[in-house]
């Protein structure tokens, strides 16, 4: 019912790496400290190691049900749950996939509207981005692959630019060591989340995957890189600002792009969100890849036609959203369902199909 991908259609195992840490480094990463400093202080740097832990533990648990399963998350579902319940479960997972895109190029968008191009509309840089997203999805997913490959390699040099804001930065801002609550940790490590969110769409791109089992060492690297990557970014942030600053900055690490001194570039910031849309680009279409794959598997329709319906729906619901309240209450939610859906529902998939499995070679 559910036959695999051809070979030809395949990826080696190592792109994997690019694949997962592409979606977990994106638009989140230029104003996430205001978040989980509110509550963690300048122990902020805490839970960004404690959730990327956490996320680690999830991703073994990912791998055992897909390398048990053998195929993506339709198929398994499926055949654990049923047809009925499987089937809802499966569109549960393309609505969360189409969520996910919805978050991050409305939120790009915001950032081109305050620090760019203020008095141009934003329908205007929606449709370009989804038309450009757009055409690197029918490409299929080998030159998805390609794109996040190339997505991380030019993010990289942007790193080297926080060496101007360490220049300015204070190592005694991070003291006192340590002095944060249980209490205020957990929620400081629940509001990481979002940050850490898109592996989940290696329950759609599995199959996509030669040797699939020995990619699991390179989603690991992966999610490392990650956490290395926010780790940096927060230590520095917390270094430079003050605790009263980073409450009340709304992008920090597009501020500390503003402090850049370069003889040939006058405001790098600009040249900083330019780039960083070949950092975003990747996360917009793994995951449109990803929901239109699924409506493809789970109602037997073509993947183009499924494509264009969740295009569509992700313009009319961007336009919807016309200002930071409404895209900070949609990133909350995005948040909240994240965050259930990975620690509640992952590990419950493990452990059901495991036992199901079970009673069925009884």
């Amino acid at each position: 019912m559910y036959p695999l991908p051809k070979a030809t259609k395949q990826v080696s195992p190592y792109l994997v790496f690019y694949l997962i840490h592409s979606m977990q480094i994106g638009v989140g990463i230029l104003g996430f400290e205001r978040h989980i400093t509110a509550s963690a202080g300048n122990d902020a740097w805490l839970a960004v190691i404690t959730s990327g832990g956490s996320i680690l533990i999830l991703i073994w648990l990912s791998y055992r049900i897909l390398n048990r399963g053998k195929n993506d998350i339709v198929a398994i579902q499926h055949q654990v749950f049923g047809k009925w319940i499987g089937g809802f479960l499966s569109f549960y997972f393309i609505l969360y996939y189409t969520i996910f895109v919805l978050v991050l190029i409305r939120t790009y968008v915001e950032v081109i509207e305050v620090w760019i191009f203020p008095g141009v509309p934003p329908w205007v840089f929606l449709l370009l981005i989804m038309l450009i997203a757009y055409y690197y999805v029918i490409g299929g997913f080998r030159v998805i692959t390609g794109l996040s490959f190339l997505g991380v390699i030019y993010g990289i040099p942007l790193l080297l630019i926080k060496y101007f804001p360490l220049k300015e930065s204070h190592l005694g801002n991070l003291l006192p060591l340590f002095d944060i609550s249980f209490t205020d940790l957990l929620v400081s490590t629940k509001g990481m989340t979002l940050n850490f969110l898109g592996f989940e769409v290696l329950f759609m791109f599995y199959p996509f995957i030669k040797n699939a089992p020995k990619s699991e060492k390179w989603a690991i690297l992966g999610v490392i890189f990650s956490i290395i990557i926010y780790l940096i970014t927060m230590l520095i942030s917390i270094m430079y600002f003050s605790q009263e600053q980073l409450k009340t900055t709304i992008w920090a690490t597009l501020t500390l792009w503003k402090i850049v001194d370069l003889a040939i570039i006058e405001r790098f910031e600009y040249i900083g969100i330019c780039i960083w849309f070949f950092v975003v680009l990747p996360n917009i279409c793994i995951g449109l890849w990803s929901a239109s794959r699924g409506m493809h598997r789970l109602f037997s329709i073509k993947q183009k036609t499924s494509l264009r319906a969740i295009c569509v729906m992700i313009l009319i619901a961007a336009f919807i959203l016309r200002d930071r309240n409404h895209v900070d209450t949609l990133n909350n939610i995005v948040s909240q369902v994240g965050f259930y859906t990975i620690y509640l529902y992952i590990p419950f998939l493990f452990f059901f199909q495991y036992f199901s499995m079970k009673v069925r070679k009884k």
